[in-house]
């Protein structure tokens, strides 16, 4: 199985799970005299089973990550710490830049005249190289999901 098969079936376990939560709190309780529309135990007891998949999922993907490699050297793990960050920085930078552009307030008769104390151009090509970055190793990282055997 490839590491992209195995991160899907992850998502689709985590979504059961999810699901499997709404509907045994929707049949845990009813009013006296009704029945519940499913079986609470059986709920509760695939969803043991789902969490067990789970569990050996993200030990495999966890595992597989640590030991692939991309092309520039660095581990699959690495590399999602190092998209992580990129996000984070990207949407700091990008929030400096929207605070740049603070429309001008009118109060009667006088109106606030607001400044940037940045240079909000510079910090769009930051933002831009940022997203580039980020959109290049997020391509690597695709591309090795479908290629790792785990």
């Amino acid at each position: 199985m490839k590491l992209g098969e195995l991160l899907l079936l992850r998502a689709d376990l985590q979504k059961r799970l999810m699901g499997l939560k709404e509907r045994t709190t929707a049949c845990v309780i009813v009013q006296e005299g009704d029945k519940p529309a499913e079986d609470p135990q059986s709920l509760l007891k695939e969803a043991d089973q789902i969490e067990k998949d789970l569990e050996e999922s993200i030990a495999k993907i966890n595992m597989a990550n640590t030991a692939a490699r991309l092309s520039d050297g660095r581990t699959l793990t690495e590399a999602i710490a190092a998209r992580d960050v990129l996000k984070l920085r990207h949407a700091r930078l990008n929030a400096a830049v929207e605070g740049t552009r603070k429309p001008p307030q009118r109060y009667g008769t006088a109106e606030i005249r607001w400044v940037p104390t940045v240079d909000s151009a510079g910090l769009q090509r930051e933002v831009d190289a940022t997203a580039r970055k980020l959109r290049e190793l997020n391509t690597h990282i695709q591309a090795a999901n479908w290629e790792i055997e785990v």
